[in-house]
């Protein structure tokens, strides 16, 4: 069985202003998705692992194609994610099946120079529900401006033998971030940051 793709959609917002301030420079944040259809709706699939060895890749080349040509590079993105939504006659296994593989996530990681995991959501849902992309530093797990999350919804999908496959990322973290990063709260904690093990 091949991969079937209804189609491709993208979004991508510019925030100008955030908490009555201009934001210096204007954080983008942007996602790309496939409708794809689901091999496994409606039965119980003992052994899914033919369909992601297949999926996985393709899946993971094309997404990621696709998204630097939105953000104009790899380069230009600093924050990255994934997520699968699967509809109502799948399982979140479905879902999680696309996406948690090396041969899905490596091709974005690798394009964007990426070193730590890709923060990722997997749900069910019918048409139109919540997309919800986290996203973290591509380098630095513990910096907290970058942890966002890209939100949209595509109406006529996921259908209930579909499953949405998308990745996410952002030129930028979060405008006036003021909240500090984890490492200054382990610092006032008293843990040894040159020791992970004590972390």
């Amino acid at each position: 069985m091949s991969l079937e793709i209804r189609k491709f959609v993208q979004f991508d917002e510019e925030t100008l202003i955030e908490g009555f301030r201009k934001a210096e420079p204007p954080l983008r944040m942007f996602a790309v998705a496939a409708v794809v259809k689901n091999p496994w709706a409606g039965r119980f699939v003992e052994d899914l692992t033919t369909e992601i060895r297949s999926y996985g890749p393709e899946l993971g080349a094309l997404l990621t194609q696709r998204i630097l040509a939105l953000a104009g590079g790899g380069d230009a993105i600093e924050a990255y994610g994934k997520a699968a939504l699967v509809g109502l006659n799948g399982e979140i296994e479905h879902a999680s099946g696309l996406i948690h593989t090396l041969r899905f996530g490596n091709h974005y990681r690798t394009a964007v120079g990426a070193s730590s995991y890709l923060a990722f959501t997997n749900t069910r849902g019918p048409a139109n529900a919540q997309i919800s992309i986290p996203l973290m530093d591509k380098n630095d797990a513990g910096r907290r401006s970058h942890y966002l999350t890209v939100q949209f919804a595509i109406p006529d999908a996921p259908g209930p033998d579909e499953i949405v496959v998308a990745l996410g990322g952002s030129t930028g973290g979060r405008p006036h971030h003021r909240i500090g990063d984890r490492y200054q709260d382990l610092e006032e904690l008293g843990h040894d940051l040159d020791n992970p093990a004590a972390i």
